[in-house]
């Protein structure tokens, strides 16, 4: 019987999943959001990286109006884990979309 040749196994890579990157966060936080509520995301307002994955702003179109400049929409949080996993939401702000902020 022939001796084996001890080699050293070759390294694997980590089996934990990379984080998103920003853009990617944004597009999970969309879809996942979407998945819960009625209405289609209308946009992206902010991506910041949170403790343990992102909070995500997204803009999403509530009430359509004519004029749309009376449309109702509203904002978003979406936090995301380090997989892209939704953990939570919830509605922050509804607003007209003609309305300008308060400075």
């Amino acid at each position: 019987m022939a001796e084996r040749d001890p080699r050293p196994s070759p390294t694997r890579t980590s089996t934990r999943p990379r984080a998103p990157k920003p853009a990617e966060a944004a597009r999970h936080a969309c879809e996942q959001l979407a998945s819960l509520i009625v209405h289609e995301p209308e946009g992206v307002s902010g991506v910041a990286r949170h403790e343990d994955g992102w909070l995500v702003s997204v803009d999403v179109l509530e009430v359509a109006r004519i004029p749309d400049t009376t449309s109702l929409l509203a904002t978003y949080e979406v936090r995301i884990d380090e997989r892209g996993e939704l953990q939570e939401y919830r509605r922050v702000r509804r607003y007209r979309r003609g309305a300008a902020d308060d400075c």
